[in-house]
């Protein structure tokens, strides 16, 4: 996560229209749990069935048809069974964050400090009865924005980065598992594992590094002129915030 952190404390008198809620307790009331069970059962039916397919199969083609027949079935029914409940959690995430004037809402798990817990207001709303009403205003603008990190590295130089990084490290690993086999002594084995980190953190540092403060650069000047005073990962994020995706993929470009 490309995150820029501001302190507490400078923050807290102006962070009084950010919203807080805690996932989990969401995801344990009573229709997320069974939908979960659902899931789970008609998963544990799919793969019996993809397994005697695959049993079937006369080439790789049909493999790969295999595959991505059951991926389908079982993001089909992800989609039918989950999908309602997540609208239904969307609209209740909105309804409370608009009736307390929150101009955004972030996962529990980020909050040190500050914020409003919505959790038990939306937990109840989705526990009555009948239809959720959605909010009648939008969110107002937010002086938080989010970046959407899996974009930033679809990047081209950032994807070329990651994959000569990943390989470097394939065969450092192994390489290193050659030599683990030969090792004499647990002072061997120890120098070996040694020699393996500092050179996978060598790489990272030559290869990925210079990106990420590349990133963080650019997240800083967009925020800036926006005039943002914090910045998270989309993944972070429930409700409302400022999207400067697209700004900082400009700016690495």
């Amino acid at each position: 996560m490309l995150a820029l952190v501001c302190a507490p404390l400078a923050l807290a008198a102006d962070l009084s229209d950010i919203g807080f809620l805690d996932q989990a307790a969401i995801g344990s009331l009573p229709p997320f749990v069974s939908a979960n069970r659902d899931l789970a059962s008609y998963k544990a039916t799919l793969d019996r069935q993809f397994q005697a397919r695959m049993r079937g199969a006369h080439s790789q083609g049909d493999q790969q048809k295999i595959i991505v027949e059951f991926q389908q079935k079982m993001a089909q029914r992800q989609r039918s069974v989950l999908a309602p409940l997540f609208l239904r959690a969307q609209t209740a995430i909105a309804s409370v964050s608009s009736s307390r004037n929150l101009s955004v809402v972030v996962d529990r798990r980020i909050v040190i400090y500050g914020g409003q817990d919505i959790t038990k207001s939306v937990t109840d709303l989705l526990r009555s009865p009948g239809q959720v009403a959605p909010p009648v205003s939008t969110p107002p603008p937010s002086e938080i924005g989010f970046v959407d990190q899996t974009q930033i590295d679809s990047l081209p130089n950032f994807k070329a980065a990651s994959d000569q990084f990943n390989k470097f490290a394939d065969d450092q690993k192994v390489q290193a598992q050659q030599k683990l086999t030969k090792a004499k002594t647990p002072a061997d084995r120890q120098q070996i594992l040694r020699d393996y980190q500092a050179a996978v953190n060598g790489k990272q540092d030559e290869l990925l590094k210079p990106l990420v403060d590349k990133t963080k650069s650019a997240i800083a000047g967009v925020a800036s002129k926006k005039n943002l005073i914090l910045v998270i990962d989309r993944g972070d994020l429930i409700y409302g915030g400022t999207d400067i995706t697209s700004d900082v993929q400009n700016a690495l470009k």
